[in-house]
């Protein structure tokens, strides 16, 4: 019944924040995927309202019961089949749980699952995986929530190790910074602490390894925010976290002495509270697992639970069954999408990289801006190509991390009209665009053709394109259009020849 529901729903009540998300299941020829239409967060704190003897007081509980009386309200219509709530740390240690989720349910409107801590583990995985691009090896997902912190290393959509630990943001800064006060000792101690924890797990971690590290969620999200607001990443590096921007991001709350009066770019009220605890936890995680920069994603638990939800796996590359949906959304033209990518593709074999996983991932890219390259149409003809770099950049694109985002983006702009257009800013892959560019030039009738064998080659910043003279002959524009876009690479540095055979 689930697998045909067109949406569903799922509610995380986190011992920091209650949050719910609401996804639509869209079907398609590569797989189903889940489009977030609808959130909710609710910075409730729960983790905050327990007592030295775990006993949730009554404040934390009124808080948790009001939130989601909102939530009900929205998920009014739901069939109970199309729901999931589930709750995790401070209600899994809470004494008191029982008396807490009675209430909470009649207010929800839906059952509470108490899930165990390896449960939470395996859905944020679930979560995480599905939000951001697969990669040949395995990864590390940590998630730092209000009450606990999950290590989760997998391959793919598979976890293969999961252990959730009893440190989070907001029990650490209740222990160490209760008043909000940072000094050097202080935060020197809240980390050997969560040191000493991860210690427990990080022999088998390291031993077992992974080829790339994500924090999923609010504290990792937040603590991306601030240290790439407040430019403390290391050089050169725009997105994610480094150990030097969590370095910075220390010594800026040390030298504010309280975290209240911290002067930082994009720190918001709601995490100012449970800032310096997360951020010893984090550090921590980086001293201890020998990290030294990680990705982050929005994905976590409650995506997870959707995923779970909807009751099956995905074994394909999330990204491409996002392309799909957007051709189809904004009704792409796919046949012609097809020649180009088809063409494009074949060009770019003949100058590709050896290395075989750059080479099949940039065919993907190539095959993706070829689908997206005219869904700017939908908005206006004028300027298309901007309207689709656009979406390209800015939309919700499950799978897609913020970089692959700009790496597409980057060549559904470029496609088309003057390459000076492509400042510094843009992460360009001139070679994929030559190919994308001159595929799309051969493809303007918009039909299918009979091109004659056409062959291209690079020499550092030199592109020649052979082709034979009869059939230039035969057709002028083609040839005018050559020419001119031999200029429009010459005029940002590159060589660019057409040379005619017989």
């Amino acid at each position: 019944m689930v697998k045909n529901a067109k949406l569903l729903a799922s509610v995380d009540l986190g011992s920091n924040s209650f949050r719910l998300i609401v996804g639509r299941v869209e079907e398609s020829a590569a797989g189903s995927q889940i489009y977030p239409v609808d959130a909710l967060r609710e910075p409730v704190r729960l983790a905050a309202g327990l007592s030295r003897d775990k006993f949730l007081d009554r404040p934390a509980q009124l808080r948790g019961w009001e939130a989601l009386k909102r939530f009900g309200e929205r998920l009014r219509d739901f069939h109970p089949d199309h729901v999931r709530a589930v709750a995790t740390n401070a209600l899994r240690v809470a004494k008191n749980a029982s008396d807490f989720l009675g209430e909470a349910e009649r207010a929800l409107g839906f059952p509470i699952e108490v899930i165990a801590g390896r449960e939470e583990a395996r859905l944020i995985y679930a979560g995480a995986a599905h939000s951001v691009p697969t990669i040949p090896g395995k990864r590390l997902v940590v998630d730092i929530g209000g009450g606990s912190t999950e290590f989760i290393i997998g391959r793919h959509y598979d976890p293969l190790i999961m252990e959730s630990l009893y440190i989070g943001c907001v029990s650490h800064s209740q222990t160490f910074f209760p008043s909000g006060n940072v000094d050097e000792y202080t935060m020197r101690q809240a980390e050997l602490a969560a040191r000493r924890e991860i210690q427990i797990i990080s022999s088998e971690y390291r031993k077992a390894g992974w080829d790339q590290a994500i924090g999923s969620s609010g504290t990792a999200r937040a603590l991306a925010e601030l240290v790439e607001a407040n430019n403390f990443n290391d050089a050169g590096v725009t997105h994610g976290i480094t150990r030097g921007g969590l370095e910075k991001l220390k010594r800026a709350l040390i030298k504010a002495e309280n975290v209240n009066r911290a002067k930082l770019i994009a720190l918001k009220a709601d995490r100012i509270p449970v800032l310096p605890g997360g951020l010893a936890i984090m550090i921590a995680v980086f001293d201890e697992l020998d990290i030294e920069y990680a990705d982050t994603t929005d994905g976590a638990l409650r995506l997870g639970v959707l995923y779970d939800l909807l009751g099956r796996s995905h074994h394909e590359d999330m990204r491409s069954i996002t392309v799909e949906g957007f051709s189809k959304r904004y009704g792409a033209d796919n046949a012609q999408s097809r020649r180009i990518a088809d063409l494009a593709t074949a060009f770019y074999d003949q100058i590709s990289d050896s290395n075989e996983e750059i080479r099949a991932e940039s065919r993907m890219f190539l095959e993706w801006a070829a689908a997206l390259h005219e869904i700017g149409l939908s908005i206006s003809h004028s300027a298309y190509h901007k309207h689709s770099a656009y979406i390209a950049s800015n939309a919700d694109m499950p799978g897609f991390s913020r970089t692959d985002q700009a790496r597409l983006a980057a060549l559904v702009l470029g496609h088309a009209g003057k390459l000076g257009k492509l400042s510094q800013t843009h992460v360009v892959e001139w070679r994929l665009l030559f190919c994308l560019r001159l595929a799309v030039l051969l493809c303007r009738r918009r039909a299918d053709l009979m091109l004659p064998t056409i062959t291209v080659s690079e020499a550092g910043k030199q592109f020649d394109i052979r082709l034979p003279k009869s059939w230039v002959d035969e057709n002028p524009l083609t040839d005018y259009s050559l020419l001119r876009e031999a200029a429009e690479w010459e005029k940002i540095g590159y060589g660019y020849r057409v040379i005619y055979t017989d």
